[in-house]
């Protein structure tokens, strides 16, 4: 499958980018991650799937544990990664033993189409392997049929929320919900930040993908004594992004996916313009805005996470200030916020940026760097609280929530001893013929004195 993703690299990144709104440096990123996947959950799988593990026990006794695939799996994914995530949930669902009834977001059913047959293709039977495109209804029908045994989902916390009641509210077997969720994802900048790097990952961090990525970074706080210079820095930058079609080279910013994202983000904008939240930094539309569903990129000052109700699915920045003897203060606001996906950390203090990795309730920590684009089988994906149930995507214990485990145990003494300790002895024997009958000898003697 990871090869003829490959080979069928130009109409995948086409169908990313006129579906879904995607750049082309995006869409190349969507294509690795899933060949990724399909190779990391193939190892995964061989490596623990392909024979029982041997369990130490009692002489006379042979225990072993194996992994085997739960039955139907129902795999529910997003838009904002059409192919990876689509392609991530599928293939870890049938590397671990199961057969996959695929239900890929409306918006992104094309893509999700060519991926189905491009897994036919690699040898996956159809009845092992099926695609029921459709809406939320259609999702709910199958998450509520006796037959399915298990439910990977991306999305909203309130839909995993519904997910899980509907789940609780069904007869029979308990079902296990795999669910990755988004969050209200922070970063933190000191005073010993460098504010070059800085502003890069910001970027790449609150706009790539137009701020529709459940890890981008919605509430960056800066130290006061940092804030200005790096905020010029940053409305520079943010004048220089290029918002068009994604379809060009050039584009470093393309749509967000449909109009009522675009009425929400908008809205959200203006409540704080209302509210008097300073705009520090706005980009220019271009061309194709008049005809698509742009949002131009935003960054506002506001006075901390606590100001944001809900995650903001768009290419808006929250900016806070915060003192120096502030900072355990700026942890326990971000924790008290719920979510627990990314985060991130800019400072040149070692001593300072795990302390503060010890403190954050996130599944993904990142310091000095950007906080998107987890790599497979590097940085495992998936955060925790109201941003997943875990375990985490393209980690090495992902595909353990697909299967069940199963224990046998032998007794080998039934055969009249511990067949492989006689075996063991038995060889001695031929090895060492002469000691062996002189320690016979020897036991017998100090059998007939102990008597």
């Amino acid at each position: 499958m990871a090869d003829l993703l490959e080979a069928h690299r130009p109409e995948l990144m086409a169908r990313c980018v006129r579906e879904t709104g995607k750049t082309i440096p995006d869409s190349v990123a969507e294509l690795r991650e899933a060949v990724d996947f399909c190779r990391y959950y193939a190892a995964r799988a061989r490596a623990e799937f392909a024979q029982p593990q041997v369990l130490p026990g009692p002489t006379g006794e042979h225990n072993e544990i194996e992994l085997r695939g739960r039955g139907v799996f129902v795999c529910i994914s997003p838009w904002n990664f059409p192919l990876a995530i689509f392609c991530g949930q599928v293939a870890a669902a049938l590397a671990a033993g199961n057969t996959v009834l695929a239900k890929p977001a409306e918006q992104a059913t094309l893509t999700a189409a060519l991926a189905v047959e491009l897994f036919h293709a690699a040898g996956i039977p159809p009845d092992v392997l099926q695609l029921l495109p459709g809406d939320a209804a259609t999702g709910a029908a199958l998450i509520q049929r006796p037959e399915v045994d298990g439910v990977a989902f991306t999305g909203s916390v309130a839909a995993a929320q519904s997910i899980h009641r509907m789940l609780a509210a069904r007869e029979g077997p308990i079902v296990p919900l795999i669910a990755e969720t988004g969050g209200i994802n922070a970063m933190i900048a000191d005073s010993s930040a460098l504010p070059e790097q800085l502003v890069t990952d910001v970027l790449e961090s609150a706009f790539r993908s137009a701020g529709q990525r459940c890890s981008a970074l919605r509430v960056l706080y800066l130290q006061q004594d940092l804030a200005d210079p790096v905020l010029e820095l940053l409305a520079g930058a943010m004048d220089e992004l290029v918002v068009d079609d994604p379809a060009w080279l050039e584009t470093d910013v393309g749509p967000v996916i449909d109009a009522d994202a675009r009425e929400q983000i908008n809205a959200h904008v203006a409540d704080l313009r209302g509210a008097g939240c300073r705009v520090l930094g706005e980009c220019r539309l271009g061309a194709a805005a008049a005809h698509g569903h742009f949002v131009a990129p935003i960054a506002l000052e506001v006075g901390g996470i606590q100001d944001l109700e809900r995650e903001i699915f768009g290419p808006v920045l929250h900016v806070a200030r915060y003192r120096s003897d502030e900072l355990d203060a700026v942890v326990a606001a971000i924790n008290a916020a719920g979510y627990g996906l990314t985060f991130g950390m800019h400072t040149r203090i070692d001593s300072r940026a795990r302390r503060i990795a010890r403190r954050i309730r996130a599944g993904n920590c990142y310091v000095n760097r950007n906080q998107v684009g987890a790599v497979v089988g590097v940085q495992p994906f998936g955060g925790e609280a109201l941003s997943g149930t875990g375990p985490k995507a393209g980690g090495p214990r992902y595909l353990h929530r697909f299967a069940t485990e199963r224990v046998l145990t032998i007794n080998t003494a039934a055969v009249g001893g511990n067949a492989s300790l006689l075996a063991q002895a038995a060889g001695d024997d031929l090895d060492h013929p002469q000691q062996s009958a002189e320690g016979q000898g020897q036991g017998q003697g100090q059998g007939q004195e102990g008597r």
